[in-house]
């Protein structure tokens, strides 16, 4: 595997008698969109501080695009683009000359300044509105204005900390649409800090589960789900058009499939717990034995499940 864009290393920050951040380690991988899961006051914001160089680690290190972020952090702002959950412009200015403003700030020469921010803009889907006071923009136009702002001066790394902040659910769903759209064309990392967790379920390749100040797991969805539901990895319900008696005669020869664990019957729904997918296994069983089977639903543990069973187990900590 490549070497990782974003690198941290027994990350700490304490305050006082207080850790903030608790030995975090983490790589993430270039293109890679990474969210970074939990409750306010978790850590996460603190963690976005240290890997830009705006607050020290009290100990380990941020490596962001080969840079360590404390004792060289020039160069990582260059390379990240950071959007805040608390967006500012100028209100008294249009949206292309904030974004000119900002452009000169990064150093982005006057011969190619108006074209890039016309193009950025164009990007988020903002080109019909760039002549536009930002003060007349709703809190969706400013958060994609302020992803054309950090935008503007090419990053390799995006930080979004709280980025669908107060935007009603269609506006979510185009702004996440468009994040996931914008890494897979130009390669972007993305590190999404949010505790909404269906947000991140919809977005993100891989989460971090993120309390108090540690990182309890990391991985994909179906990595987080295997791990932590693993007595009951793979639950089915087959539903039969003819309806089982009780006690059903077949139970104990269907507990000798391979793999099962578990099952309840009621009615014309059967539920299975099985080790693994066995779903072609249960269909054709049940076939076999002259039911007709109408419907079979695999049920999938969501991102607020695998949340809630780790924050469960967290309070133990």
């Amino acid at each position: 595997m490549e070497n990782p864009i974003i690198e941290l290393r027994g990350l700490t920050k304490c305050y006082g008698s207080v850790k903030a951040v608790d030995d975090l380690n983490l790589n993430i991988q270039k293109g890679e969109i990474f969210g970074l899961l939990g409750p306010n006051g978790a850590g996460k914001t603190t963690t976005i501080l240290m890997m830009l160089g705006l607050t020290d680690p009290t100990s380990g290190t941020a490596h962001v695009c080969g840079y360590n972020a404390t004792t060289s952090p020039i160069p990582v702002k260059r390379k990240i683009g950071y959007m805040p959950d608390s967006l500012g412009f100028y209100d008294g200015m249009t949206a292309l000359e904030n974004l000119i403003y900002i452009g000169e700030l990064n150093g982005i020469s006057d011969s190619e300044i108006k074209d890039r921010a016309r193009n950025v803009m164009r990007m988020v889907g903002l080109e019909n509105e760039i002549d536009k006071k930002t003060s007349t923009y709703s809190r969706g136009m400013k958060q994609r204005l302020g992803l054309a702002d950090v935008l503007i001066k090419q990053p390799d790394v995006l930080i979004l900390d709280e980025p669908t902040l107060g935007i009603d659910p269609s506006g979510v769903k185009e702004f996440l649409g468009l994040i996931r759209r914008l890494s897979r064309q130009q390669g972007l990392t993305v590190l999404l800090s949010s505790h909404h967790l269906h947000h991140v379920q919809q977005v993100c390749d891989r989460v971090g589960i993120f309390v108090k100040g540690k990182l309890l797991v990391e991985g994909n969805m179906d990595t987080l789900s295997k791990n932590l539901f693993e007595e009951k990895a793979f639950e089915v319900s087959v539903l039969l058009r003819n309806s089982l008696a009780l006690p059903w005669e077949y139970e104990s020869e269907f507990l000798q499939l391979n793999g099962i664990k578990q099952v309840a019957v009621d009615g014309q729904q059967i539920a299975v717990t099985s080790s693994h997918d066995n779903t072609p296994e249960i269909v054709k069983f049940f076939v076999l034995k002259g039911y007709e089977v109408v419907g079979v639903q695999r049920k999938e543990h969501a991102l607020d499940d695998i949340y809630q069973k780790y924050f469960e187990k967290s309070l133990n900590l």
